[in-house]
């Protein structure tokens, strides 16, 4: 057991160069290096090679699209945090696509990620998948980032699930209230009065400031 132990150690401790390796790589603009990390057999090394190549500006959508079909979710993470960074052919065809698929992974961190990436991109058809995400997803975090995405998008097939997130938890509640100021709708208006009277203090604030500001609908969007 002794001599597994060692072994397991020796090896952890390669994984640990090699991962160190790339992510040098990518604050000395070795792109070779970077992406050799892609290959990997250790995910960490993975995920520091999709860092590093984001870094560098060499992160490409089939990249990003390899990523997210790891079997390693600290790589699928790293993916999608770094899709937001990714320009070039493919990046508004087969990225943003994988993303949106992106947001039915088991790992919740993947989910949210994936939510910030539509809600940064404005991409309208994950609008269906981002409700779903928003109003059946049993992570908190996964509802607010929806939630947030949904009123970052501002169409209007998202703004019941928004309403409905009122209801949810405090954090969440505080992400709607501030959501529907992406919304055109007479819906808007008496929702954000009713969250001023809301039992936490965050929530009451970010309506109450709304409301001040006339932001109780937003301007119609072409």
């Amino acid at each position: 057991m002794n001599d597994d132990v060692a072994t397991d150690d020796g090896r952890d401790r390669r994984a640990e160069r090699r991962r160190r390796n790339v992510a040098l790589a990518g604050h000395r603009g070795n792109g070779p290096a970077a992406r050799r990390g892609l290959a990997d057999r250790d995910p960490g090394v993975r995920a520091a090679a999709v860092g590093a190549l984001a870094r560098l500006g060499e992160l490409t959508p089939d990249d990003v699209v390899g990523a997210l079909a790891d079997d390693a979710p600290l790589v699928r993470r790293r993916a999608v945090d770094a899709a937001t960074l990714v320009r070039g052919h493919g990046s508004r065809s087969a990225l943003p696509v994988a993303v949106t698929a992106a947001l039915a992974d088991p790992d919740p961190l993947v989910a949210v990620g994936a939510a910030w990436f539509a809600g940064e991109r404005r991409y309208r058809p994950a609008v269906p998948a981002l409700v779903v995400l928003a109003t059946s997803h049993d992570d908190a975090r996964c509802r607010e980032a929806a939630v947030a995405a949904l009123g970052a998008i501002g169409d209007p097939v998202g703004l019941d699930a928004v309403l409905d997130a009122l209801t949810d938890r405090p954090t969440v509640r505080r992400r709607a209230t501030v959501a529907l100021a992406g919304f055109d709708d007479p819906r808007v208006g008496p929702a954000l009065r009713r969250a001023a009277g809301d039992r936490d203090w965050q929530v009451r604030q970010a309506a109450e400031e709304l409301l001040d500001d006339g932001s109780s609908a937003a301007p119609p969007r072409s």
